[in-house]
């Protein structure tokens, strides 16, 4: 008897869509789910009706703020995450002795301090935002800086293979005062006020 693998393969296919599906569809039900606070006082009203079982998953929105904002070197910008990279930028040769640009990461550094949302009513303290699904931080300075090109220098390069063209460095920030809805956790509340 002979097994028809391509029939196989395709309901297995199948099978795993479907469970993709099916996950991504909970996803959704838990975001419908989520109780939305008006403002920070009705943050504390949920907390206070709903069942005392923590982690309670909440949606807020107010303005960024921190009492130790960072300050990014390039810009000037203030800020409560900073992201930095520094991106070598070279041409190098390949086998059919063409040149192909390329680029490596030589540093890439994240800091973030303490913050909270303020909506004007009171604050919520922020953790673990690194980490969330969708934060996209706004490029606050984005420089590129050309190698010194010698004599020197460039017999080297061209011994290795490489044309060292600059370094592109470049900072993202969540910048203070910056408007913000977040859906998450509400872990514990110490209080809530200014």
């Amino acid at each position: 008897m002979m097994i028809p693998w391509g029939g196989v393969g395709c309901c297995l296919s199948a099978a795993a869509l479907y469970l993709l599906g099916r996950s991504s569809g909970s996803d959704a039900e838990v975001l419908r789910s989520v109780a939305r606070a008006g403002s920070m006082k009705d943050l504390a009203a949920i907390l206070d009706t709903a069942s005392k079982v923590l982690p309670l998953v909440v949606a807020i929105s107010g303005r960024v703020g921190s009492d130790t904002p960072l300050i990014c070197q390039q810009s000037g910008m203030r800020g409560v995450i900073v992201e930095e990279t520094a991106e070598q930028h070279f041409l190098k040769h390949n086998d059919a002795g063409s040149w192909i640009q390329d680029s490596a990461v030589m540093l890439s550094v994240s800091k973030e301090v303490p913050w909270y949302l303020d909506d004007g009513t009171g604050r919520v303290y922020v953790v673990g935002a690194r980490s969330a699904a969708g934060l996209i931080l706004t490029v606050a300075s984005e420089v590129f800086e050309e190698s010194g090109r010698t004599l020197v220098r460039g017999t080297l390069d061209y011994l290795q293979g490489l044309k060292m063209l600059g370094v592109k460095r470049t900072e993202r920030v969540l910048p203070t005062g910056t408007s913000l809805t977040v859906v998450g956790e509400v872990l514990f509340l110490l209080s809530i006020g200014h």
